[in-house]
């Protein structure tokens, strides 16, 4: 099989996933522009059916698995957004959902994923450690497990934004994408560059969580110490095995995002374009406004808010801090 997403496969997976997720508004943000310093759009995931874009490549994966390859159940491990996105594909199909969540998954993401009808496991333990887990319960009991950035098929699924995005917006210059796992810009990066090179697409990672940023400069996988940083939904110690040469192929840039600007996108996309969005989802907007990211003022931009769920008495303490 495979190890990367083809444009062909993010095609499949947009005629597999259109009746299933919403194709989301491209707005423009536009009392954001002048701090940024460009024509902003939005591409606000946050209004996805769960709340996040991860129920693209999460349905996308669970539709081409067969009947019999997902009778006993799926299973999966996530810091929340995962989780939901298969719990919402396992109901969906009629199918049990096992989630192994970190015990610093934030409540909203664990209430939200047993309202969905998942059981969910709670485990201490970094994100290698958690899908060792994850592989001992399938192999135990014949479950489907759904690699949340690994898996090819997942990434076609969540390229599926970079479809809709030139679909809406044919001019656009520049996309900037949130970097965790790395599956999400994989996905992105392939719709964008095999349909038109000249885009320019730009990671964003959090400063705390600099494993791609590191990799690319010491020209391989590099495994960083796992620090704490506000965006959890980012909070990864080491590149995935398969986007990594993705990554390296089709992303122009890498940016670094501290935390106080994170908190600024998340304050000023709530203010100014009234979205609510976690503060893994406003990292984009917080580095252009830190000046993170070289802008002409009539470039046409595109931000990616990658999810909006977090509990809102967390988020209404973000803001009025």
């Amino acid at each position: 099989m495979r190890n990367y997403p083809t444009i062909q496969d993010i095609r499949e997976a947009q005629e597999r996933l259109k009746p299933h997720v919403r194709h989301t508004p491209l707005l423009r943000a536009d009392k954001i522009e002048k701090a940024a310093g460009c024509q902003l759009y939005l591409k606000p995931e946050t209004l996805q059916i769960t709340g996040a874009f991860k129920i693209r490549g999460a349905l996308n994966k669970a539709l081409s698995l067969s009947r019999e390859e997902i009778a006993n159940g799926i299973i999966a491990t996530s810091s929340g957004n995962h989780a939901q996105g298969l719990a919402y594909a396992a109901r969906m199909l009629g199918v049990r959902a096992i989630l192994v969540l970190p015990v610093t998954t934030p409540k909203i993401k664990i209430e939200n994923t047993k309202a969905l009808g998942a059981e969910v496991v709670l485990f201490d333990g970094d994100t290698a450690a958690r899908w060792k887990r994850v592989y001992e319960i399938a192999e135990e009991n014949k479950y489907a497990a759904v690699h949340a950035f690994e898996d090819p098929i997942v990434m076609a699924g969540q390229g599926t934004i970079g479809s809709e995005i030139l679909q809406d917006l044919d001019d656009v210059d520049t996309v900037i994408v949130p970097v965790g796992g790395g599956g999400l810009i994989s996905g992105i990066a392939t719709a964008i560059k095999e349909t038109k090179p000249s885009v320019r697409v730009i990671g964003a990672e959090p400063a705390l969580t600099p494993k791609y940023f590191y990799s690319r400069l010491n020209k391989e996988r590099t495994s960083l110490p796992l620090k704490n940083t506000i965006a959890d939904g980012l909070r990864i110690s080491v590149p995935g095995q398969n986007p990594y040469p993705i990554i390296e192929k089709y992303v122009d840039e890498i940016v670094l995002v501290e935390d106080e600007h994170i908190i600024a996108g998340m304050r000023a996309l709530a203010k100014d374009a009234k979205l609510i969005a976690e503060p893994a989802a406003s990292i984009g907007i917080g580095a252009l406004l830190a000046g993170s990211i070289d802008v002409e003022p009539d470039e046409k931009v595109c931000a990616v808010l990658s999810g909006g769920n977090w509990d809102l008495c967390d988020l209404a303490e973000i803001y009025t801090m």
